[in-house]
């Protein structure tokens, strides 16, 4: 009962510390202690007047002097107040830069959340939270490599209602008895987990259509005769961006399903350095599940050293097909046209555009980086990891303090996680403070291709954002120029969230700055900074640019069509 009784005081008093440490309660407390004052003078004043009526004696000033001695006392108790308002606030912020620092080491050891998501984690002799804002990589990675493949009797992967690790729980015997099965894989009319939101926040038939590409990508028996494979490397061509790449491949798999065949994809020179390690690399699947399953895989690098094969067209490759066919050549229409009833959400130059000529190549550019993106590796979720940490991992230690106010709720705090938080809560995405506006402004060499405009005029279409939704104040701004970063000092009323990265000084081409970075830098950066766009609640770009292009058509597949896009381009889209 003494612990409890000890618990609620700390309560009491961090409470206290936590009103103490706003600004409105400062300055209710200062006028507080001035009204004294000025009530003490208004009293004293009467009082002596009175006096001096009664009794006009001069000794009668004393209490005009004795007025004044007491409020000039009170600056110095609100003096007192602050300095020890003012030593609570250091303790509090010794305490969250633990939790942070807890963090930090532990993320060092690795990235990929192991060991960061026990209640019993102890570091320096004390427990330390769990990370809300970061990922727990393995578990995800090993939850979605399950709806990635087929069952063992070949049937659809177990796409139900039900996500994270929900169809992992344990029956008990009674439930069993009464005949309940909660495990039964409903995959029959049911859409893959990777597509966020409905219908109607998405782009036209999105869910079907990543469903349909699955099933293309993963036949049952990879050997039938009739399966036929296009195997290709990603595009090398010295100055094509990470964009660029996308766009090609997405026309490849276009190819693919035009002619009823399996995509495979073999190198992929962004992914050729150390950090992408065994098999993975110089593959796609260090980043991104693979764009097909291992069996197919194997039967298709059989197929390739087959002349036969390659003759009879049972396998072709890149150089089999124009760049025209690559690139503008024609998309699927096994569903129809449902890109001429995509809904305007897009504005350039103050006008929502409803219609343009490449409509058709955008709406399935979004369906195809969408399915080629649809599940992250390990590896990529601990790259984000280490992003988030770096932008949010005190805002989210502040949080966790302020949650663990005292040790009666450490000391009741179960060591193993519960029923609910294992199964139930396994989906829940890692915390990120929102809402969030992710800001890409593309300048250096790109005025060879479009007007680049300056980093004002993303601002003002930022402050229009605001103006609609006044509780925005968070910027996720990514960039290759460092003169945008200097920038972000003249906005004070917004915060700013960017990448810890040499950034460029001067015009220089992207692929002389994307080499003093290194493979390994230049990659992972931009992809981070790509997949922390697609998940922010609004975005600002220019469509003249492909990295926003495709930015936008993830998004749209994403769950953030009705988010909208503002661009900053006046004179060039899509």
């Amino acid at each position: 009962m003494e612990g409890n009784g000890k618990s609620l005081e700390r309560v009491v008093s961090l409470k206290a510390l936590q009103l103490g440490n706003s600004f409105s309660c400062q300055i209710c407390v200062i006028g507080f202690l001035c009204g004294v004052c000025l009530t003490s003078l208004f009293l004293a004043a009467l009082t002596s007047f009175a006096s001096f009526q009664l009794s006009p004696n001069p000794s009668s000033t004393s209490y005009f002097l004795n007025a004044f001695r007491e409020c000039d006392s009170k600056p110095q108790a609100v003096e007192r107040m602050i300095m020890s308002q003012n030593l609570m606030e250091v303790q509090v912020n010794n305490q969250v830069n633990s939790i942070y620092s807890a963090w930090s080491t532990m993320l060092n050891k690795s990235n990929t959340g192991e060991g960061m998501f026990s209640q019993s984690t102890v570091t320096d002799g004390s427990k330390v939270p769990r990370p809300p804002h970061l990922d727990n990589c393995k578990l995800t990675s090993d939850a979605n490599r399950i709806l990635d493949q087929r069952t063992k009797d070949g049937k659809l992967p177990p796409w139900t209602m039900w996500k994270g690790f929900l169809n992992n729980y344990p029956l008990s015997k009674k439930d069993a008895r009464q005949g309940y099965n909660g495990h039964q894989p409903i995959s029959k009319g049911a859409y893959p987990p990777w597509i966020k939101g409905s219908d109607e926040e998405n782009y036209p038939l999105t869910r079907e259509v990543q469903r349909d590409i699955w099933v293309h990508q993963h036949p049952v028996n990879c050997r039938d005769p009739s399966v036929k494979f296009l195997v290709t490397d990603w595009e090398t061509i010295p100055g094509f961006g990470m964009g660029a790449q996308f766009a090609g491949m997405s026309g490849l798999l276009a190819i693919a399903i035009n002619e009823n065949r399996v995509l495979v994809t073999k190198y992929y020179n962004r992914a050729d350095h150390d950090g992408c390690t065994g098999a993975s690399r110089s593959s796609w699947s260090c980043y991104f599940f693979p764009e097909t399953s291992q069996e197919c895989r194997d039967r298709a690098f059989e197929l390739l050293n087959d002349k036969g094969a390659l003759g009879r067209g049972v396998v072709t490759v890149k150089e089999n097909y124009t760049t025209k066919q690559i690139w503008t050549g024609p998309i699927p229409r096994v569903w129809g046209n449902p890109w001429s009833y995509m809904q305007p959400t897009t504005e350039v130059n103050g006008t929502l555009i409803g219609y343009h000529r490449r409509m058709d190549w955008r709406w399935w550019r979004a369906q195809a980086l969408r399915y080629l993106m649809r599940f992250q590796t390990e590896y990529t979720c601990g790259l984000l990891n280490v992003a988030r940490h770096s932008a949010f991992g005190w805002e989210a230690a502040e949080l966790v303090h302020s949650m663990r106010i005292s040790e009666f709720f450490e000391e009741n705090t179960k060591d193993s996680r519960s029923a609910i938080e294992e199964y139930v809560w396994s989906n829940h995405e890692p915390w990120t403070p929102r809402p969030l506006l992710s800001v890409h402004v593309r300048m250096g060499d790109k005025a060879c291709e479009m007007k680049v405009v300056e980093f004002e005029e993303y601002m003002h279409l930022a402050n229009r954002i605001r103006n609609r939704f006044p509780h925005l104040k968070r910027i996720w701004l990514s960039t290759e120029m460092q003169e945008v970063i200097d920038k972000t000092k003249l906005y004070a009323n917004w915060k700013f969230y960017y990448s810890d990265v040499r950034r460029q000084v001067g015009n220089l081409t992207m692929a002389v700055y994307e080499a003093s970075l290194g493979r390994e830098m230049s990659t992972n950066y931009p992809l981070v900074n790509f997949l922390m766009a697609t998940e922010a609640d609004f975005f600002i770009g220019a469509l003249g640019s492909t990295w926003c292009y495709l930015i936008d058509g993830m998004r749209n597949t994403g769950g953030k069509v009705m988010a909208g896009y503002l661009s900053v381009n006046k004179d060039r889209f899509w």
